[in-house]
């Protein structure tokens, strides 16, 4: 069984995100959508919001692919927890090119920790590509409209949370 583990803070998960996750889902017999919690970026959901708005936008998704879709809060280095989840891939998003050199530390990093375990890297749709929670969150906060950028739901969350 092909594992794979797609890391994030996914605060809030956007539009950009399940994209990923949609064509990750495709290549993969299970996806782990591994929640990290970061203290030092001061979430605006807790990781419990986090996690039940993934698996909320993940139902569907998994349906549609075959795939089993599960969300999965960790706090340690990300090969550890593809070690945990018994994932063989680590899935990444790209947006940029200054994604890719950040990315591409990480990947030798990791390399270096434990070979076995392959990085892909999975370019976001040009529609999506702009899409940052940063971004939604700073729109959403000075009142625009993020409907674009995240599912109905997701954008509810937001306005509740930030008024």
């Amino acid at each position: 069984m092909r594992t794979a583990l797609y890391p994030g803070t996914f605060d809030p998960i956007t539009l950009g995100h399940i994209d990923i996750i949609r064509r990750a889902a495709a290549l993969v017999d299970k996806l782990v959508i591994g929640v990290a919690i970061n203290r030092d970026k001061g979430p605006l959901f807790s990781l419990e919001e986090r996690v039940a708005m993934i698996e909320a936008e993940c139902v569907e998704l998994s349906a549609q692919t075959g795939t089993e879709i599960v969300a999965h809060p960790f706090e340690n280095l990300l090969i550890d927890c593809a070690h945990d989840v018994g994932a063989q891939i680590i899935v990444r998003g790209l947006r940029a090119v200054a994604d890719f050199e950040y990315e591409f530390q990480m990947v030798g990093m990791n390399r270096a920790l434990d070979d076995s375990v392959e990085t892909v890297f999975l370019m976001a749709d040009a529609r999506r590509q702009a899409i940052a929670s940063k971004l939604v969150k700073e729109i959403a906060r000075l009142g625009g409209d993020v409907s674009k950028f995240v599912t109905p739901p997701v954008h509810a969350a937001l306005e509740d949370r930030l008024g």
